[in-house]
């Protein structure tokens, strides 16, 4: 738990390409999401997060954290407005995930930066939809980003991790004391196997991006969807903000169907290219339907 040379060299090779002080790795996802709240998270402080954001990461903090006196408030961080309009005198953190889970919404990073640091908190950027190669938030402003590595960093869907890098040591030192603590570590094999994926990771993007811009094409042109949105198309309200903070447009996609619930259970139920499966960023190209699947959980 305290240390292992594979999970170091993988630990090493995060941080330089997310341009960190260091970086942990987890043993889930939500291994690093949670040790990132329990770390700099105390009882009475306050977190604005994204209302938009991976379902157990609102879940964790709304139904559990709650119990010890942990506050939170969840909005649309792509309207800087709201964020500001949610601060109170003891926020300690904001949490945002671009491109959102599952909205593809973006949130201005290097603003959500000054705004964090203009009150005295940290800036927390969830970046599993983009990935180092896409996305530097550090860069950007942000003092810890987080990823899981189950997603597109791995690549192959057979491992389960995550990793958390930050901008200084001092935090860095928070975090990884809270991990020796819970036990979230990441195994050796586990670290073996992202290393592995990591090589492949520019090729793999690269033509993901390609494909999802075909399909999202294909789909804004069908006469059975109601709304699509991806990052890569003319039609997609924030393409500024992408072009000022990702290099590139990504490879997820959402969309929303005419004849709603009922249509949406059909096209579920009649894939044939697709897995009908929960994740992402592995080499298969999955669906799934947030609001009963992965977000079932949130209000």
């Amino acid at each position: 738990r305290m240390g292992n040379p594979t999970v170091k060299a993988l630990e090493r090779q995060i941080a330089v390409l997310e341009h960190g002080y260091d970086s942990i790795a987890f043993s889930s996802g939500m291994a690093a999401v949670s040790t990132v709240y329990m770390a700099l998270l105390n009882s009475n402080e306050h977190m604005i997060s994204s209302a938009a954001v991976y379902g157990a990461s609102r879940v964790m903090m709304e139904q559990h954290l709650s119990r010890f006196g942990v506050q939170s408030s969840y909005v649309n961080t792509a309207d800087l407005n709201e964020i500001k309009a949610a601060i109170k005198p003891n926020t300690k953190m904001i949490y945002i995930e671009t491109p959102a889970n599952p909205t593809m919404d973006i949130t201005d990073i290097q603003a959500c930066a000054e705004i964090a640091h203009s009150i005295g908190a940290v800036l927390v950027v969830d970046n599993t939809f983009c990935s180092p190669y896409l996305q530097n938030p550090i860069d950007l402003g942000a003092d810890v980003v987080l990823h899981s590595v189950t997603k597109f960093i791995n690549g192959h869907a057979d491992i389960v991790g995550g990793i958390v890098i930050s901008k200084t040591k001092e935090l860095n030192d928070k975090i990884k004391g809270m991990m020796f603590n819970l036990g979230g570590n990441m195994d050796p094999h586990q670290a073996y196997m992202v290393i592995r994926g990591v090589k492949t990771l520019a090729i793999r993007i690269e033509r993901a991006q390609e494909n999802a811009m075909k399909v999202a094409k294909f789909l804004e042109n069908h006469p059975k969807i109601e709304w699509i949105k991806y990052p890569g198309l003319d039609s997609f309200a924030q393409k500024d903000l992408v072009a000022k903070q990702m290099k590139g447009t990504g490879t997820m996609i959402s969309f929303g169907l005419k004849g709603g619930l009922e249509a949406g259970r059909s096209l579920m139920n009649n894939v044939k290219m697709c897995i009908l499966a929960v994740s992402l960023g592995g080499i298969e190209t999955l669906i799934q339907h947030p609001a009963s699947m992965t977000h079932s959980k949130m209000t």
